[in-house]
């Protein structure tokens, strides 16, 4: 069971990593420099794809008990994708709690693991933004538009794409 002390010693050097080897793709850092637990991110939308031109705002909220289990994410930016719920909150398999899945839709290796870090995590994010999965989505209408009216899906990224880029 990693302590609170723990976790705020790895986000510590997690954020020291990307502030010295920044990744192509985000920005990260802490919300308020008084907490480890509660980060500040920003996706630029992919290139060749429908976010592309995107800036997209979230926060990564990590437990005490980081990295045994998952932080949440959730975007502050207004995202349509099927795997992000109407709040903002993002769903993918690795942050869901590590074992078994209870609904047996995902392998545990699927799963949260403590090896992931705020970079793995992004970029898994940036990939399904990329590729969305409908099969279990998190906004079933956004997950139909995406299989069944990809134009009106379009459209709809396409003005989170232009909102996104007025917050700047």
């Amino acid at each position: 069971m990693a302590s609170p002390s723990q976790a705020s010693l790895l986000l510590q050097k997690q954020l020291k990593d990307l502030c010295k080897h920044p990744v192509d793709g985000f920005s990260a850092g802490l919300l308020d420099e008084t907490n480890l637990f509660d980060w500040s991110v920003t996706i630029i939308g992919p290139p060749d794809t429908l976010y592309e031109g995107g800036f997209f705002n979230a926060i990564m909220s990590f437990p005490s008990d980081y990295p045994n289990s998952p932080p949440t994410v959730r975007f502050t930016s207004d995202v349509w994708h099927p795997n992000v719920y109407a709040d903002g909150k993002v769903c993918i398999s690795i942050l869901h709690p590590p074992g078994d899945d209870p609904n047996g839709y995902e392998l545990a290796s699927e799963r949260w693991s403590p090896v992931h870090t705020v970079e793995s995590i992004v970029l898994s994010i940036i990939s399904m933004l990329s590729s969305p999965n409908d099969e279990s989505p998190a906004n079933v209408e956004a997950a139909k538009e995406w299989r069944d009216r990809r134009d009106d899906f379009k459209k709809k990224v396409s003005r989170c794409v232009r909102r996104s880029q007025e917050m700047l």
